[in-house]
């Protein structure tokens, strides 16, 4: 198995790094400089994240748009691959290589929906 290239030495991951990895069925992030490396999600945890972007976006007020397989970067150093993400559609429109921390609801924020929990897992 041929290693990701890496940046040179003394300088950190940054998003542009991911940009260079192969298309090897892993998952990259970078966290503070650092690349993170994980397997591509399971058929179960895939299916359940699937069925939560489902039932928010069933439910998801105009303006809001619930997504899968789209990046936050909260800077050049930082970058994560949400399973499921809900985000105002103005932020899709702006484009880019990633959604900022902004764009994004969190867990612990105030959030306009309702889960039936048993109708995901």
């Amino acid at each position: 198995m041929t290693s990701p290239a890496r940046p040179g030495s003394g300088d950190v991951w940054t998003v542009d790094d991911l940009q260079d990895l192969p298309e090897d069925g892993q998952d990259y992030e970078i966290f503070d400089g650092s690349l993170l490396v994980f397997p591509h999600a399971d058929v179960r945890h895939g299916a359940i994240a699937n069925r939560l972007r489902r039932l928010l976006d069933r439910q998801a007020p105009p303006g809001l748009l619930v997504g899968q397989d789209v990046g936050v970067s909260a800077n050049r150093s930082s970058y994560f691959l949400p399973d499921v993400f809900v985000a105002g559609e103005e932020a899709l429109e702006r484009g880019g290589p990633a959604l900022a921390p902004a764009d994004v609801y969190r867990a612990d924020q105030p959030f306009p929906l309702v889960l039936p929990v048993g109708e995901i897992f």
